[in-house]
C-alpha cells in the first residue's frame, strides 16, 4: 500500500506530492527566490543573476518541452565547460528529462555505445561536438528526433539538422516551467570512467542527489558567500554533483572555465577572488609545478578540496606549506554514490594524512571481508556503504546492481582499512593490487615512497605480466622539470628503504601519464603500454622471492 492510500488522501496525493517535492529543478527555483540579484554564475564576459540563470532556464525547457522533449526522454550533452551546459542541466530537471552527460574525449566509437544503450533521441551539443554525435548516432542506429547547439545563437549552415539553443530560446516565456517530476525520477545516467571495464550506466534519481548535496554542503562546510570555481569536466559527477549543484543549492557563486588549464585556473582565482577551489590531486600538482602558483595572489582561496583519485602525502604537505590560509577536504567516494561517501576535515589533514576520513552526513560505512563480515580496525577489506546517495542501479543491468548491492549494502571495489577513530584509509583499487610472488602488494604503499623522492613530479605504480612474479611491481615516473632522476637510483632507493616484495622490479621515466578528464590515471592503460617489460636479473628474483 502507497503512502496517499494508507492515509486516504485518495485524489489530493497528486497535490501533496507536489507541495513535498524537491527536485534539481526546485532546488535553482527557491535559491532564486533567496537571492534574486545574487551573481550567480560567469562564464567569460557573462555574469547571471539567479533570477536570470532562472528565467533562462524556464526559457529553455519550455523551448524543449514545446519541440516534444518529454518527461524520460534521454538526452545527451556533449560539450565543454560552458554557461549553456548549466542551463541545459536544470532545464532537463524541469522538464523530468533524463540528462546523459557524455565525456567529450571518448571515441566516436565509445559515444555510440552510450548512445545505443541509453536509448538517447535529443542532442544537446557545443559544435565542435555536434559531427561526433551525428557519426556516433549512425554507428549506433540511433533515432534521434532533436539536436541543439548549446553556446550558439545563430544557425550552421554546415550543420543543417542542429538549431541553435539561443536563437530557439529567444521568444520562450521566462515564467516558471512546470514539469511532472518525482523525486524518485531518474535525474541523470552517468557513464562510468570506464578505468577498468566497459562503461556502466549509473542511474541517479533526483532524491540521490539531493541528498547528495546536503552531505556534501554540510560536510564541505560550504555557505552561500563562497565563490567557486568549476574548472574540471562538468560531464563527471564530482564538479557537477559535489560543486555545481550544492553551489546552486546553497546560493553560492561559480565561475565556469572551459577546462582546466592552470595558467587559467591561478588567474581567476586572482581576478575573481575566488574562495573555492577542487582539483583531483594530477590537476593540484600542475597547479603546484607552474611559475605562476608563486606570482598569482591566491590568498583568497579560503576553501580546497580533492578527491577522485588519492592525494600524495607530500603533495599535500607542500600545497599546505604553499597556501597556509587555506583549509583542505578530501572528498572520497565514486559515481554510483553521486558521488560522496566520506570526507576528511581540515583539522584531520595531518593528523590522519593519507586518509579518506569518515563517512559523511547521509552514509554509513563498514569495511568486510569476502563474506560480508566486518573485519577488525586495521584490516583490510572492501569498502561498503548504506546511503540515500546510493543510485538506483546500472541501466539495464540487473545482474552487476545485484552484485554492486550485494547483502543490501553498496560495494565499492575499493579496499581500505579503518582505524580505532572509525578514519578509512584507501588502500587500493581491487584492481589495482598487485598480486606478486603470492602475496598482495598496494601500488599506493609505493607510490607514496617513491613521491618522497627528490625530483619525482608524478608517479603510477602497477604490475606487469611476469612468468615468474606473476605480476612484477613496476613503477612509471614522470620527472619534475629539470631534474636528474635515473631510474636506477629510484631502484636503489626502493629496495633500499621496502621491503623487498614491495620493491619495484621495474622503472619507467615517462613525459606524462595517461589520465581521464576528472584527473583520474589511467592505470589500465600503462598495464597495456608495458605489458611486455623484460624479465629482472636472476639475482633481484631471488632476493624477492616469496616462498608459498
Amino acid at each position: 500500500m502507497n503512502a496517499s492510500n494508507s492515509s486516504g488522501l485518495g485524489p489530493l496525493s497528486r497535490e501533496v506530492d507536489r507541495a513535498r517535492r524537491n527536485t534539481l529543478g526546485d532546488l535553482l527555483h527557491r535559491t532564486r527566490m533567496r537571492y534574486p540579484d545574487k551573481i550567480a554564475l560567469v562564464y567569460k564576459s557573462e555574469r547571471l543573476t539567479y533570477a536570470q540563470f532562472d528565467d533562462r532556464v524556464n526559457q529553455t525547457a519550455r523551448s524543449f518541452a514545446e519541440d516534444g522533449v518529454v518527461k524520460g526522454a534521454t538526452v545527451a550533452v556533449l560539450s565543454r565547460n560552458s554557461l549553456d551546459f548549466a542551463i541545459v542541466v536544470f532545464a532537463l530537471a524541469r522538464i523530468g528529462a533524463v540528462m546523459v552527460p557524455v565525456n567529450y574525449m571518448l571515441t566516436v566509437g565509445d559515444v555510440a555505445y552510450i548512445l545505443g544503450h541509453a536509448k538517447v533521441s535529443v542532442f544537446a551539443a557545443s559544435k565542435e561536438f555536434a559531427r561526433t554525435l551525428d557519426e556516433a548516432a549512425q554507428e549506433a542506429s540511433c533515432a534521434v528526433t532533436l539536436r541543439y547547439l548549446m553556446d550558439e545563437s545563430a544557425a550552421d549552415p554546415e550543420l543543417p539538422n542542429w538549431a541553435a539553443l539561443g536563437k530557439r530560446i529567444r521568444d520562450s516565456s521566462p515564467e516558471l516551467f512546470e514539469g511532472d517530476v518525482s523525486d524518485q525520477d531518474v535525474a541523470h545516467i552517468l557513464y562510468t570512467s570506464g578505468t577498468e571495464s566497459r562503461a556502466k550506466g549509473v542511474m541517479l534519481c533526483h532524491d540521490n542527489l539531493v541528498a547528495e548535496y546536503v552531505s556534501t554542503l554540510v560536510d564541505g562546510r560550504m555557505e552561500a558567500g563562497d565563490i567557486a570555481i568549476h574548472a574540471l569536466p562538468l560531464y563527471h559527477s564530482a564538479q557537477l554533483h559535489c560543486f555545481l549543484g550544492p553551489g546552486v543549492y546553497i546560493g553560492s557563486g561559480g565561475i565556469i572555465l572551459p577546462g582546466a588549464a592552470p595558467d587559467i585556473i591561478l588567474e581567476t582565482v586572482e581576478r575573481e577572488r575566488a574562495t573555492q577551489l577542487f582539483c583531483p590531486p594530477t590537476v593540484w600538482i600542475a597547479l603546484l609545478r607552474h611559475p605562476d602558483f608563486s606570482k598569482r595572489d591566491l590568498s583568497s582561496l579560503e576553501k580546497c578540496y580533492y578527491g577522485a583519485a588519492i592525494m600524495p602525502r607530500e603533495v599535500l604537505k607542500e600545497l599546505s606549506e604553499r597556501l597556509p590560509q587555506a583549509k583542505f577536504w578530501n572528498f572520497y567516494g565514486q559515481t554510483e554514490v553521486a558521488p560522496l561517501a566520506t570526507v576528511l576535515q581540515p583539522e584531520d589533514q595531518m593528523r590522519k594524512l593519507g586518509s579518506a576520513g569518515r563517512p559523511a552526513l547521509n552514509v554509513e560505512t563498514r569495511i568486510v571481508d569476502d563474506y560480508g563480515n566486518d573485519v577488525p580496525p586495521g584490516t583490510m577489506g572492501e569498502i561498503v556503504h548504506r546511503t540515500s546517495h546510493a543510485m538506483l542501479g546500472y541501466l539495464f543491468d540487473e545482474e552487476k546492481t545485484n552484485q554492486a548491492f550485494q547483502g543490501g549494502w553498496f560495494h565499492s571495489g575499493d579496499l581500505g582499512v579503518m582505524d580505532e577513530e572509525g578514519y578509512i584509509t584507501v588502500v587500493d583499487r581491487k584492481k589495482d593490487m598487485i598480486k606478486t610472488g603470492g602475496v598482495n602488494v598496494s601500488s599506493r604503499e609505493v607510490e607514496e615512497f617513491i613521491y618522497t623522492l627528490d625530483g619525482v613530479s608524478e608517479v603510477a605504480v602497477i604490475g606487469v605480466p611476469d612468468d615468474y612474479w606473476i605480476e612484477a611491481v613496476t613503477a612509471v615516473v614522470v620527472p619534475k622539470p629539470g631534474s636528474h632522476l635515473q631510474e636506477g637510483a629510484i631502484l636503489a632507493a626502493c629496495k633500499q628503504q621496502l621491503s623487498k616484495f614491495k620493491a619495484p622490479k621495474h622503472v619507467v621515466l615517462t613525459d606524462g601519464l595517461p589520465k581521464n578528464p576528472s584527473g583520474k590515471i589511467l592505470k589500465r592503460e600503462l598495464r597495456d603500454m608495458y605489458r611486455q617489460l623484460g624479465q629482472p636479473a636472476g639475482d633481484d628474483r631471488a632476493d624477492g622471492a616469496i616462498n608459498p
